[in-house]
């Protein structure tokens, strides 16, 4: 009688293990066969990007990934907004502590000496990283993460720092392998009809589309509210051809 019980012990606990299991699959995104896919991020936690971009994503049921700077003056000042899109989908992305980046290079000038990558060791830019990660678990209550690097530079005080954090995240935009898989553009200043071309144009060739916008129709690099807004109502009008959604997701359904 004693070993019969086990026996219809093991078998329940077994298939609890394998239903949750199939729920746990679930859940996780499933690249939609046969699309494109895009991934419409924002850098830098600007106000412009709350007032505008949101309004706008949430009228298309688009989800989009907001890559935050703490020590931005709207992270600070609008940090219940933060927390209510990441409730309803958008996703929180790593984009450094103080935005650091290489104050050598040409125009860098906004650099900052506390951010500025030529001045910092690894070791410190990765302890930065590290605490802007637990800040956005702070808000959002999520472990996973991706990151996008500030203005594209991989090196501080010449070594690089990308490569020994990677590791810690489950992507990194703009770093896609192998070579040809994705296209990154950064928009600033483009109409609506040549944000969409620039769709058009990379899903020729590429899987997926990274598009990195700053300020919606205010704030810096900005491209207006009505070029966003036809953009997003061009990918709406062609759900059959592009599956828009955060990065996070995106990359979870390419390691799926």
């Amino acid at each position: 009688m004693i070993k019969k019980r086990l026996l219809l012990l093991m078998i329940h606990t077994a298939l609890i293990y394998i239903l949750s299991f199939e729920v746990l699959l679930a859940e996780e995104p499933i690249w939609p066969k046969g699309k494109v896919a895009v991934s419409l991020s924002y850098d830098d936690a600007l106000h412009s990007q709350l007032d505008n971009a949101i309004p706008s994503l949430d009228r298309h049921g688009f989800k989009a990934s907001f890559y935050l700077v703490p020590t931005s003056d709207a992270f600070d000042s609008r940090l219940d907004e933060w927390r209510a899109i990441a409730s309803v989908g958008h996703e929180l992305g790593n984009h450094t502590l103080k935005h650091s980046c290489s104050g050598s290079l040409a125009n860098r000038d906004w650099v900052e000496d506390d951010s500025d990558l030529d001045k910092q060791s690894v070791t410190q830019v990765i302890t930065e990283i590290r605490i802007a990660n637990t800040l956005l678990t702070a808000i959002d209550g999520k472990k996973e993460r991706t990151f996008t690097v500030p203005c594209g530079d991989l090196h501080a005080s010449g070594e690089n720092y990308v490569e020994q954090v990677a590791g810690e995240f489950l992507a990194i935009k703009g770093l896609e392998k192998p070579v040809g898989f994705s296209k990154t553009h950064a928009p600033v200043g483009q109409s609506g009809d040549q944000l969409i071309e620039m769709i058009e144009s990379a899903a020729s060739d590429a899987q997926l589309i990274n598009l990195i916008f700053h300020g919606i129709d205010g704030d810096y690099l900005s491209v207006s509210k009505q070029a966003h807004e036809q953009l997003l109502e061009y990918l709406a009008a062609n759900r059959g051809k592009y599956w828009v959604d955060t990065y996070l997701n995106i990359s979870k359904a390419r390691k799926r």
